[in-house]
């Protein structure tokens, strides 16, 4: 039952009572005043219907901590966390889990992008003319139509170990440019619809900070239009909304984007108006238009392996006619394609996209527009001109200024200060309520610090390979059970291949990123006897592995942002134009948080123990050092290799 308003706090207290609701439901369930006091700001900021920024160190709850307070304040809410999979936690396991201990009435919805969601017609005609690539293709397209019979939802991540880059999932979905709309034959069973209707229609929607600034620059997904009808806006894992946001609320043209769109009128025009238009050579058109435009972005870098990043000053004096040529070949595709619009449904969406990219292409050949960076991502595949917004300052101040509502972001790392000044500054959000709520866990025993003073530089040439030889002998000392983060792509073959030299004998197992699936790799690591995984970005967070699975964490080097990258290189500009200073401010700053992040797999119950190595020697040699350090959780201090190895030697006695 809801409560009223003035009434919120002391609702939400009875609740997390050691003899409440959440206690008689939750075995094991112990009262934390981590949780409480995070709970009633919580239940202020609502009342109040103010923003409130909150960091809770790991262990505090959180996620009980804010939805206890939405689920009795009967209040209209929107939920955003970071990622899909923790979407379907919160919707699946947390807030049925909450619902029915409270026992308040609460109709949820859970909603994602389209991409996430089966069309129908998509699949209808992947099922006739899809050309796929292997046999592992075919086995997944034929699960997808097996289950398509029986889904209610048509959500993609009810099939049970579909991998997130499988070739069929772009032709079973919809996107903004190929969805039919109301001329689709599918239209009134479109799951899409389905799930923006049942959201529009709940007490409380959880989406993704991906859907929420992707629905807010495209409108395309039902989040603008719900998120005037809510009361409480709620962001956890907030760290990541900033990224978020500047990717989605920026321009991008894709080279691939063209090629998808030359092919896919070609194919139309051959269905619907063959020998009608001149097809063959429309496509060819534009496909030549988008290979140059990617040859003039690349420039001299012919090999691209991964992704590189080239600044826009690099490229901009080649992309001149390479732009008007995509440009001119869009336009003549569109003009094609409008005087057959009235043979088929796809035409006229086909003829909006043509404009569309026309129109990106001419505003890539005019000046960015102040405060705005621009770059070109380049991959083996494909080039991506993007043009971003520095931070999401003025965005997220103009929906704040809309209508009043309670606006909560939490996260277990958001600055390094009392005033979390990284999140806020970045959000527009310093006239924000803060509270910071320290982790319950007692570091100072439960965990060790070692910071090798031996350890080459980070820019030395051997550096990787000592990182993953002491990574090797703890590894061994320990049998497994170790992570090894590194801050850069590059270093991860160096230091795996560095484990597997000291750990030859052992036997150990080295899991390295990028020979599978992470979702695989966990599984293969499993409680982690016998395993070293070796992880760059993704696993630095978003990984939960309370017990002894993983009880030694080494990370490679202080996570300072790339100084080469145009976005960083940007804020630089920016802060010194403000007369700041970008390393303190920036640097140091970013390098806090990720390694909080990254520290943060380690303790992850009241009863883990481990070891955090960090191979970097200038914790103990510069000035900053101090700063970084004292914005991790307290754990004792180990002096050298032989101590770490009696503590590892302790942690392997208990199994």
């Amino acid at each position: 039952m809801s409560v009223r308003s003035g009434e919120l706090a002391a609702a939400v207290a009875r609740a997390f009572a050691f003899d409440g609701p959440i206690a008689r439901a939750e075995p094991g369930f112990m009262p934390r005043p981590q949780q409480d006091l995070l709970a009633e700001r919580v239940a202020q900021a609502l009342d109040a219907r103010e923003a409130l920024v909150a960091e809770a160190g790991t262990g505090v709850g959180k996620t009980f901590a804010y939805l206890v307070p939405l689920l009795l304040s009967g209040r209209r809410a929107l939920v955003s966390t970071a990622t899909k999979s923790l979407q379907d936690q919160l919707f699946l396991r947390d807030l049925p889990r909450l619902r029915d201990a409270l026992g308040v009435p609460v109709r949820m919805a859970l909603l994602k992008g389209r991409g996430s969601y089966l069309c129908r017609w998509r699949l209808q005609q992947a099922e006739h003319s899809a050309q796929l690539p292997d046999r592992f293709a075919v086995r997944a397209l034929q699960r997808v139509q097996v289950w398509a019979q029986g889904t209610k939802s048509g959500d993609l991540a009810e099939i049970e170990g579909l991998d997130d880059r499988s070739p069929v999932i772009p032709l079973v979905t919809s996107t903004r440019d190929n969805c039919l709309g109301s001329e689709c034959p599918e239209h009134r069973a479109c799951h899409v619809n389905q799930a923006r209707r049942e959201a529009m229609a709940a007490d409380l929607v959880v989406v993704n900070h991906h859907l929420f600034f992707a629905d807010l620059a495209l409108r395309d997904s039902g989040v603008a239009e719900l998120l005037p009808t809510v009361d409480a806006a709620v962001f956890d894992e907030a760290h990541q909304l900033a990224e978020a946001g500047i990717q989605f609320l920026g321009s991008t043209l894709a080279t691939g984007q063209a090629i998808d769109l030359a092919r896919d009128v070609y194919a139309a025009g051959l269905q619907h108006a063959r020998g009608l238009q001149p097809w063959a050579a429309l496509q060819a058109g534009i496909e030549r238009a988008a290979r140059e435009l990617r040859l003039a972005c690349a420039g001299e870098q012919r090999e691209v392996r991964g992704m590189l990043k080239r600044r826009w000053e690099e490229c901009e004096p080649a992309l001149a006619e390479p732009l008007q040529a995509l440009a001119d070949a869009a336009l003549a595709a569109a003009l094609a394609v409008a005087g057959v619009a009235e043979t088929a449904p796809e035409f006229p969406k086909l003829e909006q996209r043509a404009r569309d990219l026309a129109a990106q292409a001419a505003q890539f050949s005019l000046e960015a527009e102040p405060g705005r960076v621009r770059w070109v991502d380049l991959t083996p595949q494909q080039a991506r001109l993007v043009e971003s917004p520095l931070d999401i300052r003025d965005m997220l101040t103009e929906q704040r200024a809309l209508a009043p509502k309670a606006w909560i972001f939490t996260s277990a790392t958001l600055g390094d200060d009392e005033a979390l000044s990284w999140f806020s500054a970045g959000c527009g959000l310093e006239d924000a309520a803060r509270l910071r709520v320290g982790s319950p866990f007692d570091y100072a025993t439960q965990a060790r610090l070692w910071v090798p003073s031996r350890m080459p530089l980070p820019n030395a040439a051997g550096h990787a390979q000592a990182v993953g030889a002491l990574a090797g002998r703890l590894a061994g000392a320990l049998g497994g059970r170790t992570f090894v983060l590194t801050t850069t792509l590059r270093a991860l073959p160096v230091v795996a291949q560095a484990i597997r030299e000291q750990t030859e004998a052992a036997g150990l197992n080295v899991l390295v990123q990028g020979t599978e699936p992470r979702r695989a790799l966990l599984q293969r690591y499993g409680d982690g006897r016998g395993c070293v995984l070796v992880g760059s970005a993704s696993f630095w967070e978003g990984i939960d592995m309370p017990g002894d699975a993983l009880q030694c964490v080494l990370i490679d080097k202080l996570p300072f942002p790339p100084p080469g990258d145009p976005l960083v290189e940007a804020r630089v500009r920016q802060l010194r134009e403000q007369g700041r200073n970008p390393f303190d401010d920036y640097f140091v700053a970013e390098a806090a948080v990720s390694l909080k992040q990254g520290a943060g797999r380690l303790i992850r119950s009241e009863t883990d123990r481990g070891l955090l190595v960090l191979c970097d020697p200038r914790l103990a040699q510069m000035r900053y050092g101090r700063r970084l350090l004292a914005a991790l959780p307290p754990m004792g201090r180990l002096t050298d290799e032989a101590q770490a190895l009696e503590w590892l030697a302790e942690l392997a006695a208990e199994h």
